[in-house]
C-alpha cells in the first residue's frame, strides 16, 4: 500500500506542493490592491504660454514586487484665491486635465502604477504669476 513512500516519491510531493504554495503566494502579492501617497513641494507659477511641471510623485521601494496597474487617484493642491490656472497631472505616457484644487479621477486607469507622476500648472492670460502649493497625491493601484 505505502510502497510509494518506499521509493523516495514522497519528498517529490512535498517539493511540488510547496512550489506551488509558492508561486500562488508570489503571484497574489504582486497582483494586490494597494495605494501610495505623495506630498510635492511648492512651486511658481509665472507664465501663460508655457505650463510649469512639479517634481515628481513615484512611489516608495517596493523590492522585486510590481505594483500593476493605476486605478482612482486623488489629487490636491492649493492657490490663492481668484487665482485662474489651468492644471493637470501627468503620468509618462499621459496628462489629465484637472477640474479643480482638489478632487479623483479613474482617467489613468490602465497605466503602469510604479512610473513617476507630476503636476503641470499654465496661467490663464493675463493673470499675475502664482505659487501653488499643498500638492498631494493619493495613488490607487491594483
Amino acid at each position: 500500500m505505502l510502497s510509494w513512500l518506499s521509493k523516495g516519491r514522497l519528498p517529490l510531493i512535498l517539493v511540488l506542493v510547496a512550489g506551488c504554495l509558492l508561486a500562488g503566494l508570489t503571484g497574489s502579492a504582486q497582483a494586490a490592491p494597494g495605494s501610495w501617497s505623495s506630498q510635492i513641494p511648492g512651486l511658481m507659477v509665472a507664465m501663460s504660454d508655457r505650463a510649469s511641471s512639479s517634481k515628481t510623485a513615484s512611489p516608495p521601494a517596493v523590492g522585486d514586487l510590481q505594483l500593476g496597474q493605476l486605478g482612482r487617484i486623488q489629487w490636491q493642491f492649493q492657490h490663492p484665491p481668484g487665482a485662474l490656472l489651468s492644471a493637470w497631472l501627468c503620468h509618462p505616457e499621459q496628462c489629465v486635465a484637472l477640474t479643480g484644487m482638489r478632487g479623483s479621477t479613474t482617467a489613468l486607469e490602465g497605466r503602469a502604477a510604479d512610473a513617476p507622476l507630476h503636476f503641470r500648472f499654465a496661467l490663464r492670460p493675463g493673470q499675475r504669476p502664482v505659487r501653488v502649493q499643498g500638492l498631494q497625491l493619493i495613488v490607487n493601484y491594483q
